[in-house]
């Protein structure tokens, strides 16, 4: 049974008991106990003697918070930077633009507002006496010179105040700093803002490359320094792509299913791990291939069409938790491995799958849905291995193992161009700049790489490779890379090398091999800002190496 309910006690003087209330009796009869009061001093003792290992370990957790959020701060501010410079461009584009309209005259000024007829004057023109129907409260004279006050009829609400705009946290101009709990990358901002029919592009000047394509000896690069770190994965790596706004993030993917962030630090060089995210389908699909969109605020993979499965995913880096990962209903491919994915370098936001079904298919975006459509699916004959966009026209390019080099002008809708080599084709890459020049990789040993000009349409430029001593066979997983300026070529090999070609070398053998990795490179990838190369190997290691 419980103790009976005690009955209430006059409240007494602190000075009686050095308490507000008096000490409640306990049900056995015994010394009386406080009602409510401090806890026993054993207790107090015991909470105090906390172990010294729990403290530590609290130490330590906060310690690694505390560096995280360091390396937020960096991402950040490098995002901000970029942010504001496009930001001072856009302003000055759209100052040239007024400039180049002088007789384009000012908008009118708006119509004077009517006034409600019953609504009060203004409180200049307001008579200071208060009606005879309301009583002004009484008040302490005040200078003259303080307006008057105005008192609101029973039916008039008062406008509500803004709320006060936070102050921004030191260290950053307009972002605020991440907490350990944050996402990788700033705050979404309201879609108002973001829905643009059309994203600016920088327009690049597009050179000639051709011309001197074969022309000279090679440019021998200077690899001094270089670092070797664990991916993170569990399985064997499958991709690596670089970030299109801030080339200091990379992220990687692997058969485990998840996709890792990281960011490249120029000095050392070294590599950070940032953070990983569980990209596993919903039929236990890991990525084939990923792409960043051009924002650089989500990473987009591709899966297979069987099964009924997901085949494309979009991770928001804005967001985090379940959100994080959104899986896009549409399924437009009908079988097979979807085998690569790559983002139009157009003003519209667009990118173009290609797949074991023979399928090319352009996906864009539309009020924040993604919708697509069916370029061909007939013009290749076997699985499409590899697509790409040309920059200076809406030309879309796709290889395929059946040989078969096609290009389709989306905006004629009919093919431009068809070319068939004599060996199977794996991907296709765009030089970055000279517009007519790509590069297609094959599966002939020693010819890996051919290079071809958009305007000759079956001619072959240039044909460079390597001779495989672990293996003769060429695997689609080595995928290429074309320098910042156009002039160089890296490709991953069977071999645990990196090799290095010049275009303008009259030879056909890489102009340097790079000792990167002790098994398969799968893909060396140049940075745009500063000289260093990424890489990946099937030892499960991520290679950061520095030239000159």
């Amino acid at each position: 049974m419980g103790d009976r309910p005690a009955l209430k006690r006059p409240k007494l003087e602190k000075d009686d008991y050095d308490s507000a209330y008096w000490p409640r009796p306990s049900s056995n009869g015994s010394a009386p106990t406080a009602a409510s009061g401090p806890p026993p001093q054993e207790e107090d003792e015991d909470e105090e003697a906390l172990s010294e290992e729990a403290v530590v370990a609290l130490v330590a957790h906060h310690e690694r918070d505390v560096e995280r959020c360091k390396l937020k701060l960096l991402q950040y501010q490098s995002l901000l930077d970029t942010a504001e410079t496009k930001l001072a461009g856009a302003r000055a584009q759209l100052a040239r633009y007024r400039d180049t309209k002088p007789d384009r005259k000012p908008p009118p000024p708006p119509p004077p507002s009517k006034r409600d007829p019953k609504a009060p004057p203004p409180p200049s023109q307001r008579d200071p006496r208060p009606p005879p129907d309301q009583k002004a409260p009484a008040r302490e004279q005040q200078p003259a010179s303080r307006p008057q006050l105005v008192i609101p009829g029973p039916n008039t609400r008062p406008a509500p105040r803004p709320a006060p705009r936070p102050e921004p946290m030191p260290g950053l101009k307009k972002a605020a700093a991440p907490s350990s709990s944050s996402s990788l990358v700033p705050q979404e901002r309201p879609r108002a803002e973001e829905k643009k029919p059309k994203r600016k592009i920088e327009e690049k000047e597009p050179q000639n490359l051709i011309a001197s394509v074969k022309k000279s000896s090679a440019k021998v690069l200077k690899f001094s320094g270089g670092n070797v770190v664990s991916s993170q994965h569990k399985r064997k790596l499958r991709c690596l792509e670089l970030c299109p706004v801030n080339d200091q993030l990379v992220v990687t993917s692997a058969l485990d299913g998840f996709v890792t962030l990281w960011q490249v630090q120029p000095k050392g060089p070294s590599i950070y791990f940032l953070s990983k995210t569980n990209c596993f389908s919903p039929k236990q699909r890991w990525p084939e291939d990923m792409a960043w969109h051009p924002d650089g605020d989500r990473v987009f993979s591709v899966y297979s069409a069987d099964g009924g499965d997901s085949q494309v995913s979009m991770m928001n880096l804005n967001v985090s938790g379940q959100k994080k990962i959104t899986f896009l209903p549409e399924k437009p491919h009908t079988k097979g491995i979807i085998n690569n994915i790559s983002f139009m370098p157009w003003s519209d936001a667009c990118f173009v799958t290609g797949g074991s079904d023979h399928a090319v298919i352009l996906w864009q975006e539309t009020d924040d849905l993604w919708t697509f459509k069916r370029v061909h699916k007939d013009f290749h004959s076997s699985a499409v291995m590899g697509v790409a966009g040309l920059q200076h026209k809406k030309v879309i390019l796709s290889v395929g193992c059946d040989k078969r080099i096609i290009g389709f002008d989306l905006s004629a809708g009919r093919t431009e161009f068809k070319n068939l080599i004599d060996t199977k084709c794996m991907s296709v890459l765009t030089n970055p700049c000279d517009f007519n020049l790509y590069m297609v990789q094959t599966g002939a040993p020693g010819r890996q790489l051919r290079l071809f000009d958009v305007r000759l349409r079956q001619t072959e430029v240039h044909s460079l490779g390597w001779k495989q001593e672990s293996s003769e066979s060429q695997s689609a997983l080595i995928n290429q890379s074309w320098s910042p300026d156009g002039w160089y070529l890296s490709s991953g090999s069977a071999d645990p090398v990196i090799h290095i070609f010049d275009i303008r070398h009259n030879g056909q053998n890489p102009c340097q091999s790079v000792q990167a990795h002790q098994k398969r490179v799968f893909k060396a990838l140049w940075h745009q800002t500063f000289p260093i190369l990424t890489s990946i190997s099937s030892d499960l290691n991520i290679g950061i190496h520095k030239y000159s």
